[in-house]
């Protein structure tokens, strides 16, 4: 009992915070022995031709920004080709958008899920880059330069732009959890970059090298995560771009976001599926270390994981009375009666921030149960599931 007690605890320990000081430790060994990987600088004169793609469901409330938002981002004229694809879409989307020569529309009223609508545009792009961003995000005007000056370096399949969530001083749980949720992640994925590749990209911004683009299944439910991870499995880096950034505001509210990690939890098993051979760490090396250690981990057993443990740890208690185990106990049920704290507060709307890191914590945790268990009831569609996001 007391070994499976301190296996889950590690492994627990080891996916949300082992794994960034030991990915920190290995890159500051690179950067001691000189191996550095630079960046390139920015030769306007030999960009590669780009497509920057915007796949938009239902967007008429953001629909005008982000095209303004889009035709005011920097790039060599005549290099940039701007899609709109809005299949599905029964509001003004699409006919906002006719009102811009500047940008080439594909519209059906058919919708078949954002991934059939991506392929179909994607068969009629034919620039050296594609970029991808979603609707209601906006783009820092230098993010294409900062995104494409990766690509003449030659091992580069894809490049990840960094997600900032705006959130306000009178931030609730959702906004201020997901905020730091992101800031933690783009730390891990700075590291994760310098090291070797990044282990997925986010929708948000993201894009590739389009000889490399491979269409996944229309089933596929977090398209941007398969289509990276496959160009990385082709032997392609991922870099992480942080100075080119897509800015969306928070989800609504606790419930809006737990449907989208529940989504995403969904999404991730099923990319665990689809890509097991990225398991074979004498095949895939580094990069099968980073996406175990990253992402498989955080997608299945760990959530599992903090359960046993405490029902461990108080079984222990109970039968072995030492210190610490009463220790460990007594620490775990103060972070989950802090949790339960932020729920409450969360719903009376009362702002006490220092809580909202355990009941984020525990939410997204749940999400990733919640989303397995959906993911093989086969109840998460793959078509737009948008979650309401603040004003």
């Amino acid at each position: 009992m007391k070994f499976a007690f301190w296996i889950s605890l590690f492994i627990v320990f080891y996916t949300f915070a082992g794994y960034g000081f030991l990915l920190y430790l290995l890159v500051r060994i690179r950067r001691m022995l000189n191996i550095k990987r630079t960046v390139p600088p920015i030769n306007y004169e030999q960009l590669p031709a780009c497509t920057l793609l915007v796949a938009a469901y239902n967007e008429e409330a953001y629909i005008r920004q982000k095209i303004e938002n889009t035709l005011d981002l920097g790039y060599p004229a005549g290099k940039l080709e701007i899609v709109f694809v809005t299949d599905g879409s029964d509001d003004k989307t699409p006919d906002i958008i006719a009102e811009f020569p500047q940008i080439r529309l594909f519209h059906e009223a058919k919708r078949s899920g954002k991934i059939a609508a991506v392929h179909r545009a994607m068969t009629q792009i034919h620039s050296e880059v594609v970029v991808f961003t979603d609707a209601n995000t906006f783009l820092n005007s230098d993010a294409l330069f900062n995104i494409c000056r990766h690509y003449s370096v030659t091992n580069v399949g894809a490049v990840a732009g960094e997600k900032r969530v705006h959130s306000n001083p009178e931030a609730d749980a959702s906004a201020a959890g997901e905020g730091f949720y992101w800031r933690y992640e783009s730390a891990l994925k700075k590291w994760d970059s310098e090291l070797h590749s990044v282990v997925g990209a986010a929708g948000e911004l993201f894009s590739v090298r389009r000889r490399l683009y491979e269409p996944v299944g229309d089933d596929i439910i977090l398209d941007d995560f398969m289509i990276s991870m496959l160009i990385a499995k082709q032997g392609y880096r991922i870099i992480y771009e942080p100075r080119a950034y897509a800015t969306e505001t928070a989800s609504e509210n606790v419930a809006e976001e737990l449907k989208r990690k529940i989504r995403i939890a969904a999404g991730g098993m099923q990319s665990i599926l689809r890509l097991k051979p990225l398991l074979n760490i004498f095949k895939y090396g580094t990069l099968s270390f980073q996406y175990i250690s990253h992402r498989v981990l955080r997608w299945t057993v760990t959530p599992f994981l903090l359960v046993l443990a405490f029902i461990l740890n108080g079984m222990i208690v109970v039968r072995a009375d030492e210190a610490v185990y009463r220790l460990l106990f007594a620490a775990q049920f103060l972070f989950y009666i802090l949790a339960f704290l932020g729920f409450l507060l969360e719903k009376k709307q009362l702002r006490v921030k220092i809580l909202f890191i355990p009941y984020y914590f525990c939410i997204m945790n749940y999400a990733v149960l919640a989303g397995i268990l959906r993911y093989f009831r086969r109840q998460q569609s793959s078509a737009w599931e948008k979650a309401k996001r603040k004003e």
